[in-house]
């Protein structure tokens, strides 16, 4: 994959495009297996390179975090966009009512009466009117109602205001959780049904149990996933995928051997950031095992390893980083390692779009 790595400076991020498609499309066949419609979230690639290769293999459309992520992917020419946070204050919700007058297909999400409030208010004049699914939490303990009582109420008030209409219900699940979004949403399904208000979409998701994905007897209708595109070192832990799924990895040089146990590397906090994810060192690097990644200041990597250790200076190392998604946010472009060996620029489209 990175046979002439001194064509660039370094550190950088180099993706394979290879492994990457690869990735999209054994997923898309599970959900396809499954009749399960797929609706990949960008905010892993952030690149509409891939975006528009999730799009070609299948996705319905894709899902994003951000008015500002949204925006870009438009811009690219994606025209079925799901954003799954509160949206909230008049700048966004002028960028947001913007953004729905020029593309086909916009959903939002809202888990309170303020969101949903001032979503109605900004849109009570559209001829179209924008669809918010109700988000729920089932365990992920982050935003989301915290009943199916609560997700009915609050289908019934989006309901009855104007400028938007009721579009489902939306969960990210905790790992392993998928049993809670069963009996959660099989809850709320009933309830809305008794009052007439239909549920045409259950979105759940998470990429550490992409692969037992299913729709759960017709009471899930889609699924989000996002880190599957790259995949990373959490995910390895997790036995989600193997070293040879790990389309991006990052490419450092070795600056200093100051001792015979330690070693530096130009890739500090600033590229593999201090997300540790519950494991041990900041990455893994390829073919030293026995080495570990142990400390990282803004520029440096400090790199620990035995006595035997054969680093040199100028040496280039391959690193698996634990999270892959913050990563890519760090930079404005990656390099994508072509099938054929060529390698060309990859612009992080939607880099630092986190409004």
């Amino acid at each position: 994959m990175l046979s002439s790595l001194t064509q660039f400076e370094t550190p950088a991020l180099v993706i394979s495009e290879e492994v990457a498609l690869r990735n999209i499309e054994r997923f898309q066949r599970h959900c396809d297996d499954k009749n399960l419609k797929l609706r990949p979230h960008i905010k892993t690639h952030k690149s509409l390179h891939f975006a528009r290769a999730q799009i070609a293999a299948g996705a319905s459309g894709i899902t994003c975090q951000r008015v500002g992520e949204a925006e870009v992917m438009a811009d690219g020419g994606i025209d079925d966009i799901f954003i799954t946070f509160n949206i909230l204050g008049e700048s966004k919700l002028g960028r947001l009512r913007s953004l729905a007058e020029r593309i086909k297909k916009l959903s939002v999400v809202a888990d309170n009466d303020v969101v949903v409030d001032g979503l109605s208010k900004v849109f009570e004049t559209v001829s179209k009117p924008l669809k918010i699914l109700v988000e729920c939490d089932t365990g992920g303990r982050r935003c989301g109602v915290q009943t199916p009582e609560g997700a009915i109420a609050l289908a019934k008030r989006i309901s009855e205001l104007p400028g938007i209409v009721f579009g489902g219900l939306m969960t990210y699940p905790a790992v392993g959780g998928q049993s809670g979004v069963v009996g959660f949403m099989t809850h709320a399904k009933a309830g809305l049904e008794k009052c007439g208000i239909a549920c045409p979409v259950v979105s759940s998701g998470g990429t550490p149990d992409m692969w037992d994905a299913q729709t759960h007897g017709n009471t899930v209708t889609e699924y989000r996933v996002g880190t599957y595109v790259f995949n990373d070192r959490s995910l390895i832990e997790r036995k989600t995928c193997d070293w040879r799924d790990c389309a991006g990895r990052v490419v450092a040089t070795v600056v200093s051997v100051p001792t015979k146990t330690r070693v530096i590397i130009d890739a500090g906090s600033k590229i593999l950031t201090s997300d540790l994810l519950g494991l041990d060192g900041y990455g893994h690097i390829v073919g030293h095992r026995e080495a570990r990644i142990v400390e990282l200041n803004e520029e440096h990597g400090i790199i620990q390893c035995d006595q035997n250790n054969n680093f040199k200076v100028g040496e280039q190392l391959i690193i698996i980083p634990n999270h892959i998604c913050v990563v890519t946010n760090m930079l404005d472009n990656a390099w994508l390692a072509r099938k054929d060996g060529n390698m060309c620029l990859l612009p992080i489209d939607a880099r630092g779009k986190l409004n």
